[in-house]
């Protein structure tokens, strides 16, 4: 980390460090991990979560079909931007096959072996998304257990993998048909099922807030929008320059704390509070070697702003 402003301060009337939000500020963004059980769509998973918690906006990251079960990240409100983020992250996937014969074990591991790495996964006609040709790298394909007949399985695989489409393909390559039984996501990136909830305990957790005033349920289950972040270097900016850029300016030269080091023109980071907050996911102008340098002059541009406007003051006039 590269420091250029040692005695920057940050105003505490102003702003709030991520982990000491009220829940009524983590609802305005924040993420939560649900499993998702099977039935209901991802939509109305989410819908139904919306409109318990009273919320204008939450949507979900990484869809699942109504069938599957597992990991289903819901954003609310400015989280929301974060979409398409989540829906990079790389998933895993339990599942059962069904064959139409019994097979032999080795026979199987050899046709699912040429099913990994980059492969051709093209959508089933029943799947949530349309239909288009694409490349997916499965990184893994695993046999869990084996009974000559069913087969349960472990696929760690690029994001818009389909599951349905390994099975029709692995039973082309075995020449039987193969059915998709059961679909689990235990992980989509970081995040993993140890740290999710089901819609019952969300729902608990709202109650015993909403009529006991019983916090502690909400506040473990809503996580902060800079958690889903963690993965990005960060710039640390004065608070002048965050309400600058929550109202969508680039950031100059003047507004910089501090930086990660070896970052370079087109770099993505997150400009940070000098509390933590998230601001803005930006690309960088320069390179971070250059801007000790510098006393003026755009350092990034923001392209996702993630900051409430006015949370802090503003420094210049209308």
């Amino acid at each position: 980390m590269i420091i250029l402003e040692k005695d920057a301060k940050t105003s505490p009337d102003h702003g709030t460090n991520p982990s000491e939000r009220t829940i009524e500020q983590l609802l305005e963004s924040c993420f939560i991990l649900l499993d998702k059980s099977p039935g209901p769509s991802s939509h109305q998973v989410s819908a139904w979560a919306r409109d318990m918690m009273g919320l204008e906006k939450l949507g979900h990251g990484g869809t699942l079909d109504p069938f599957a079960s597992g990991l289903l990240p819901l954003l609310s409100g400015k989280a929301m931007r974060l979409t398409g983020k989540i829906l990079t992250h790389d998933k895993s996937y339990l599942a059962i096959f069904k064959f139409g014969k019994e097979l032999d074990r080795n026979e199987i591991e050899d046709k699912m072996a040429m099913l990994t790495g980059k492969v051709y996964n093209v959508p089933p006609e029943i799947s949530a998304v349309r239909v288009q040709v694409r490349t997916r790298k499965i990184s893994k394909f695993d046999i869990l257990d084996f009974d000559g007949t069913s087969l349960l399985t472990k696929i760690e695989c690029e994001a818009g993998t389909y599951v349905r489409t390994m099975a029709r393909d692995l039973g082309l390559l075995l020449d039987t048909p193969v059915e998709l039984k059961e679909l689990r996501r235990p992980t989509s990136g970081e995040f993993s099922l140890s740290q999710s909830i089901t819609m019952q305990q969300l729902a608990d957790a709202y109650w015993l807030w909403q009529e006991k005033g019983e916090e502690d349920a909400m506040l473990r289950i809503l996580h902060p929008i800079e958690d889903m972040l963690s993965d990005l270097p960060r710039v640390v900016v004065k608070d002048g320059a965050a309400a600058a850029l929550s109202h969508g300016a680039p950031l100059l030269r003047p507004g910089v704390v501090s930086i990660d080091e070896d970052l370079k023109v087109g770099s993505e980071v997150l400009l940070v509070t000098m509390k933590g907050e998230a601001v803005a996911i930006a690309k960088m102008s320069q390179n971070s070697k250059v801007i000790p340098d510098m006393n003026q002059g755009e350092v990034a541009k923001p392209n996702c702003v993630l900051m409430k406007e006015d949370t802090y003051p503003r420094s210049w006039k209308k």
